[in-house]
Formats: structure tokens, C-alpha cells, sequence
């Protein structure tokens, strides 16, 4: 059983759970003035394999633009440099801890399930009209964060925790709870804040099973509390949880989605999450 709190178990691995130097090099430029987008594309370019990963997102069904793009410059004079930084942490993110072992639950349906659920955050932004529409792409991917850290430090606990998910027929986070006193999302929002990620994308993971605790950015939790929701009702990706999670009572009003959105979310969300799955599966 795991002592102290959820920062404990990212304080005494943090090489484990780090993220490579390029994303701070990406935030130092994008918190630069003098920077431009040129700058941008140099520093990812430095990466080849982030490089190459980015530009085969950007031609995907994901965008659908209707004309290749060659270069990290050219995608980021038509996506944006927050944008791009955004979803290049997504995909830093996923190749970091995609050596994760089988050993528990399923890597690739874990995988599968946050990826589902950053398509359908993503939606929802869009027909809202948000900025920066990646952001919560990248938030519905690292949602779940904390169960790999979980399953890293404390891999008896997840077991057990699984377990008991399964035998009561419980969402993992309530078994999280009882069994280590707080849940992967905890977990995952201390992650998010020893990264120094922005307080918004903190706030929306920490809180996404309880998103009515949100202080700052309570749209935000909600979009990505009803995203997680939507992806188990439609079963697209899976995960390891043995029962769907509770949608908190006020999701709807409170994101503004219609039964006619829902129907149009849901054809592009089971459109964009295929496309996007082949690029990291296949």
C-alpha cells in the first residue's frame, strides 16, 4: 500500500515521469515574443521522429485539409504554435509511457480509450467555437494519466484496485480511492503540475471524475468529464473500468450540446478516432 499522497509517487521516480527537453524548449520559444513561427518549426524539426509523427497527424483525416503539408513551419502558419505545441505534447506524451507493460490491462485499449476521449473533447470545443481546440485533445489524452503512474509505483495496489473494480462492478476510481485514500486523477494532476503544464490542463484532469470541484476552469472539466462519459456510452476505444461512469447532472447545460450536436459529434468522433488510431497502432 502506497504511503502519503499522490505527489509522493511522482516525487520518487522523476526520470520516470519527465518529459523530454524538445516541450521545454517548444514553451521557453512560445513564451518568447521575439519568436516566431519559423523558430518553432526549427526546434521540432530537431526531432525527427516527433517531426515525422506531427506532419503524419496533420495530413490525417484528423484536419482534413485539402492539400499536403510538407514542413512543421507550414503546419503551424495554419494550425497555430499553441496548437502545434499542444499536440506535439500529446504525442510525446503517448510514445513516452507506450512502453508501459501488458501487465495489468491492455496497453493499447488504454491507448485507444484517451485518444477516443481527446477526439470527442476536442468535438464538443469545436462546436462550441473554442480557441485552441487542442488543448482539450491533449487533456482528453493525459485524462487518465494517472493510472500508468499508478501502475508504475504502486503495481500490487493496481492490482488490486482492478480487482475490485471488477468483483464490485465499480468505476476504478472509487476502488482507487479506497484503496490508496485518492484516485488516478490525483494522481495525474500532480503529474501535470510537476511538468509546470498550464493550471487549466491541470485543473481539467485532476477533476474530471468530479468536475462540479473545479474552481478556476470548470468548463474545461466538464468538457473532458462529458467526453469521458461519451466515449464509454459509444464504446469507442476502451479501458479498463468494468462500469460506465456516472455523467454529472448539469454536463449538458453546462457545455451547451444539443441531441442534434450529439448526433453530428458522434459520426465525427468515430471518423477522426480511426484515423488517428492507425498513426500510432499501425
Amino acid at each position: 500500500m502506497a504511503n502519503g499522497g499522490p505527489r509522493d509517487l511522482i516525487s520518487t521516480d522523476e526520470k520516470v515521469f519527465s518529459l523530454p527537453k524538445v516541450y521545454f524548449e517548444l514553451q521557453a520559444a512560445l513564451n518568447d515574443p521575439d519568436k516566431t513561427f519559423q523558430d518553432i518549426g526549427e526546434i521540432i524539426s530537431y526531432d525527427t521522429a516527433l517531426t515525422a509523427r506531427l506532419l503524419k497527424i496533420v495530413n490525417s483525416s484528423f484536419y482534413g485539409f485539402p492539400s499536403r503539408i510538407e514542413t512543421v513551419s507550414h503546419a503551424i502558419s495554419i494550425i497555430g504554435m499553441n496548437q502545434l505545441t499542444d499536440l506535439a505534447l500529446a504525442t510525446l506524451v503517448i510514445y513516452q509511457f507506450k512502453g508501459v507493460p501488458n501487465t495489468l490491462f491492455n496497453m493499447e485499449k488504454f491507448w485507444r480509450h484517451s485518444m477516443a476521449c481527446g477526439v470527442a473533447a476536442r468535438s464538443i470545443a469545436e462546436i462550441r467555437g473554442e480557441k485552441n481546440i487542442e488543448r482539450f485533445y491533449l487533456a482528453g489524452i493525459l485524462h487518465d494519466i494517472g493510472r500508468l503512474v499508478i501502475l508504475k509505483k504502486e503495481p500490487e495496489v493496481a492490482r488490486e484496485t482492478l480487482m475490485q473494480s471488477r468483483d464490485k462492478k465499480e468505476n476504478i476510481y472509487l476502488s482507487e480511492r479506497d484503496q490508496l485514500g485518492f484516485d488516478h486523477a490525483d494522481v495525474g494532476g500532480e503529474l501535470l503540475e510537476a511538468w509546470q503544464l498550464p493550471p487549466r490542463l491541470v485543473e481539467a484532469v485532476r477533476y474530471h471524475h468530479q468536475p462540479q470541484n473545479a474552481r478556476e476552469f470548470y468548463l474545461d472539466t466538464v468538457i473532458i468529464h462529458t467526453a469521458d462519459y461519451i466515449v464509454h456510452v459509444l464504446h469507442v476505444g476502451s479501458d479498463a473500468d468494468y462500469s460506465e461512469p456516472q455523467l454529472y447532472p448539469k454536463s449538458w447545460e453546462v457545455i451547451g450540446i444539443s441531441p442534434d450536436d450529439f448526433e453530428f459529434m458522434r459520426d465525427k468522433v468515430n471518423q477522426q478516432y480511426e484515423g488517428i488510431v492507425k498513426m500510432f497502432f499501425q
